[in-house]
């Protein structure tokens, strides 16, 4: 049975399970799709870049579904949250080419507006980037980084650089695929990488002025200042920050929570 057989199939047993759990949602993680996505009456989600979504009725999110779909899953909780399709504790189906999953939103998994927004693909760059960061370093050796995206005004004026500024007086874009290897480059300084919504980088090697303490960020233990620095920054304003620590583990916080925690170099 061919991959396109498998979804129509785990879709059949999905639409059964909408209603015997009262699911809110369906959300379909894959590639791409060829066949039809049925009408029901739930909102419908998919996940993948090739997607062609021509009905108002189907939301579509072009996440990278190199994250594996454990914080796939969690993204998309976030992005049901926000866009107020789900509540919490609610719950979702979701189908991938070789699963049927139900997800019921755990209270707190996302709680303010903005990370499905305008930096969207912003985001997603980034995430890419944060991967082969993690997985090939700074040649050969481990590289741990700050990237804070959107709310640049308020960002810049909670934070100082610690070094001369790499990209004053630059128009540089995340978005360009040839800018990789000069965010590399800079990766390795100490600070923070500041990007707006449209991507433009503004600095790097900025230090974040926040104090996690009066802010209440309380994070797991193990985490050092790089992860408090970040969770206070998208706490103080609205922007969103990804951390890259040095044993390659990658983090998205939105006010002051961590709404995913991905390491390339594990299976799941």
């Amino acid at each position: 049975m061919n991959r396109e057989k498998h979804i129509r199939v785990l879709m059949n047993k999905a639409l059964e399970l909408i209603d015997e759990v009262n699911a809110k949602a369906l959300v379909l993680i894959t590639p791409s799709f060829e066949g039809e996505i049925p009408e029901i009456n739930v909102p419908v989600v998919v996940v993948g870049k090739d997607f062609d979504v021509s009905s108002e009725k189907i939301k579509k999110i072009p996440l990278p579904l190199s994250l594996g779909i454990k914080n796939v899953v969690n993204l998309v909780s976030a992005f049901l949250v926000e866009n107020n399709i789900i509540s919490d504790g609610e719950t979702f189906i979701y189908v991938t080419p070789n699963t049927l999953g139900i997800r019921t939103v755990k209270k707190g998994i996302a709680t303010t507006k903005g990370f499905f927004e305008e930096a969207q693909t912003v985001l997603q760059r980034l995430i890419e980037i944060a991967v082969e960061l993690s997985l090939e370093g700074k040649e050969g050796y481990p590289v741990g980084t700050i990237f804070v995206v959107g709310d640049t005004r308020n960002v810049l004026k909670y934070s100082h650089q610690i070094i001369p500024n790499p990209f004053k007086g630059h128009k540089l874009n995340v978005l360009d695929r040839n800018i990789k290897g000069i965010i590399k480059e800079f990766a390795t300084l100490d600070g923070a990488f500041i990007i707006s919504n449209t991507g433009r980088i503004l600095a790097a090697g900025r230090y974040l002025d926040v104090d996690p303490k009066r802010l209440d960020v309380h994070l797991p233990p193990g985490l050092g200042s790089r992860h408090l620095a970040a969770a206070g920054i998208s706490k103080k304003t609205k922007a969103t920050a990804i951390t890259l620590s040095e044993s390659g583990v990658i983090r998205v916080f939105k006010n002051g929570e961590i709404i995913l925690e991905y390491n390339p170099r594990m299976r799941y």
